[in-house]
């Protein structure tokens, strides 16, 4: 029985598939295309996964505030899950194109403050799978659906004042924006363009090499500078909208520090009240 709860490689994975156990969720996004990437998902795709779609499965759009991809409450979510077959025993990997940056990290971070610990993001994505000659196919699958009970752990998913409440205890509020979008001088998505005041700013791209994600060690080496002694239950991941945020997350867990929490509005959220201050420059 496998037990992945942050990566796998995709030589593992292919080494598991027909597992009774094991459920793969393909979640390859295009932010400009959403349906190409479904299109692309019916085309190919690792045998028996289904397709989770970031606006529709992982996101809940009918809610007006909690910025660009608003989470999702618990119930929407645990449906969805069951739609999928998935049940709380199952082991679960999930992927994205290349680097997990968007709803890969995402949906790994759904499970896990689900409760949920054997969920894994597939390593290089479907473009390491690709590269390769790993098994593909275009069947969609049909799951029998199954009910799935559980909620969410309110203390890692964080608010504005949340947010504010953390910093203001010494906590650690780490932004994974690129640079230039934190420090205020570019916005390509949102109306404002700053970054939440006392927040420190590390790019999701520097958890990578070549590709993939670095080594345990060597994100623990990277991020402990950052942490300064605190527990991971003083750390919060924030980015534009609560996506790219949980590459950090899912990275940290790698790195054996797991607990942190994320601020699910992020920057998206944190404009929806012009009140709140906002800083521009380095940290």
């Amino acid at each position: 029985m496998s037990d992945w709860t942050t990566l796998v490689s995709a030589e593992d994975l292919a080494a598991a598939l027909g597992n009774d156990d094991l459920i793969v969720v393909d979640t390859r996004t295009s932010l400009t295309d959403r349906a190409a990437s479904e299109q692309a998902y019916r085309q190919a795709h690792i045998p028996g996964a289904r397709y989770a779609d970031l606006d529709r499965d992982l996101s809940d759009h009918r809610k007006t505030t909690g910025g660009r991809h608003p989470w999702p409450d618990a119930a929407d979510f645990t449906a969805t899950l069951g739609r999928w077959g998935i049940t709380p025993q199952h082991q679960v990997v999930v992927y994205d194109s290349a680097d997990g940056a968007l709803a890969a990290s995402r949906l790994w971070f759904l499970l896990r403050v689900l409760g949920h610990r054997r969920v894994a993001v597939l390593d290089g994505g479907w473009q390491r799978w690709s590269a390769l000659g790993l098994p593909s196919d275009a069947e969609v699958p049909t799951p029998q659906t199954t009910q799935y009970e559980a909620s969410f752990d309110a203390r890692r998913l964080l608010d504005a004042q949340d947010v504010r409440g953390l910093l203001d205890s010494g906590g650690l509020l780490i932004d994974a924006r690129a640079g230039e979008r934190f420090r205020g001088e570019v916005e390509p998505l949102d109306r404002v363009a700053g970054h939440v005041p006392g927040a420190r700013n590390r790019a999701y791209a520097l958890n990578l090499a070549d590709g993939r994600f670095k080594s345990p060690e060597l994100l623990a080496a990277e991020f402990a500078p950052l942490f300064d002694g605190r527990e991971p239950s003083q750390v919060a991941a924030m980015c534009g909208s609560g996506v790219t945020a949980c590459h950090h997350l899912l990275a940290m867990s790698h790195a054996g520090f797991d607990g942190a929490a994320l601020y699910t509005g992020s920057w998206s959220g944190w404009i929806e009240d012009p009140r709140r201050p906002i800083a521009t420059g380095d940290d």
